[in-house]
């Protein structure tokens, strides 16, 4: 299963970007910068995998019209809120999708600060409760104790937490993602699109969640070349939540990653990502986003001729999905994990950057979709 696959579509290029990409010796040493279309043939050693079409996505909108009309939805949001260009505007897209499709009125938004104390949350859950808001997303597993308190003290009123499935209190869901699938995609597409053999990861925070992202990564990248050379390094450990909206941090990680050789940076930073997609451009490398669709965010727009794919994970379709099963009063169309079966994480094609390989992709989508292919959620270095 070892070839030279797509060496047609290398020589392709349909994204030129100014400079040429640094050469750290891991791949060809071709002038052609790091933006090229379709990837280093030298670097791609597993056969193109053979196209199959993915399995039918389904999700809980599926059914006739629904009545939301009377829900008091509040969305407590996690570092960045709204406007983060990652997690959080997806969350909120999920409920402006609410609002105009099932006639939802109220949303009380509210957003944690980096270094708020586990009390703020509490309150903050409990202010929406007591204000008659049901049901409450908290959107981020860092609130789960607090979930977990002001969900006993009210039981009647619904939660949703997105990202944490430690929760067995009836009346809180959680919405959970296979982050590793999508971002093996994310890894397949760096590895193809590398002229250096050469990519990088910038995690947010050393967390058991980003760690997700960072395994998914690496083993898709492994997949398609034994040769790739990968730079792995988070912003803050565990605990220090700043990793997630430090976007300077971002950047100087990037930079050094680009510095050593590496050409596609792949984010799973949240607002910092804005600094990694800076550091990309300076440096004439690529990157890939992460949540959102990023090339199309407007809080990124100055870079989105480097952005080349995003690792969509779609909390708006689960937050949304979510809202819509309350207002039938049936949780039980919700899947236990968004995957990429369901539609629940996937690639961005905006920006046609993909356009070329999107056949590979799809291939390795309908890959793990069938069970061929089982991606780890534990980075294996």
């Amino acid at each position: 299963m070892r070839g030279t696959a797509l060496a047609a579509a290398a020589m392709a290029g349909v994204l030129v970007l100014a400079g040429c990409a640094k050469d750290s010796g891991g791949g060809n040493s071709s002038n052609n910068t790091a933006a090229s279309s379709g990837g280093g043939s030298d670097c791609v050693t597993a056969q193109k995998p053979p196209a199959a079409p993915a399995a039918s996505s389904s999700t809980a909108a599926a059914g006739g019209k629904v009545d939301g009309s009377k829900l008091k939805i509040g969305l407590a949001f996690d570092v960045g809120g709204r406007g983060d260009a990652s997690f959080n505007d997806a969350a909120a897209a999920g409920t402006d999708k609410a609002k105009s499709e099932l006639g939802v009125t109220t949303v009380n938004e509210s957003t944690a600060s980096a270094s708020e104390a586990e009390s703020a949350k509490q309150q903050r859950l409990d202010q929406m409760a007591s204000s008659g808001l049901n049901p409450i997303v908290a959107v981020g597993f860092a609130y789960a104790d607090s979930v977990k308190a002001v969900a006993a003290k009210y039981p009647n009123t619904k939660f949703a937490i997105v990202d944490d499935d430690s929760i067995t209190l009836p009346n809180v869901t959680p919405l959970v993602f296979a982050e590793e699938q999508g971002s093996f995609l994310a890894g397949v597409a760096a590895a193809y699109k590398s002229k250096n053999c050469h990519i990088g990861f910038v995690g947010g925070v050393n967390t058991p969640l980003i760690q997700k992202f960072e395994a998914g990564f690496l083993q898709g990248a492994k997949t398609v070349s034994s040769k790739i050379k990968i730079e792995d390094e988070y912003l803050t450990p565990a605990g220090d939540f700043s990793g997630f909206q430090d976007p300077p941090k971002g950047n100087a990680k990037a930079a050094a990653e680009i510095a050593k050789g590496a050409d596609v940076i792949y984010h799973a930073a949240g607002a910092s990502g804005k600094g990694v997609f800076d550091a990309a451009k300076a440096g004439n490398a690529l990157a890939i986003g992460v949540d959102s669709d990023q090339y199309n965010q407007k809080t990124v727009a100055a870079d989105k001729d480097v952005i080349i794919t995003s690792m969509l994970k779609r909390v708006d379709v689960a937050v949304f999905d979510y809202i819509q099963a309350v207002a039938k009063g049936d949780l039980t169309v919700l899947p236990k994990r968004f995957d990429l079966k369901v539609d629940g994480v996937g690639y961005a094609t905006s920006g046609g950057k993909v356009d070329d390989i999107k056949d590979v992709l799809d291939g390795y989508k309908a890959q793990i979709i069938s069970g061929a292919i089982t991606v780890s959620d534990k980075p294996q270095k």
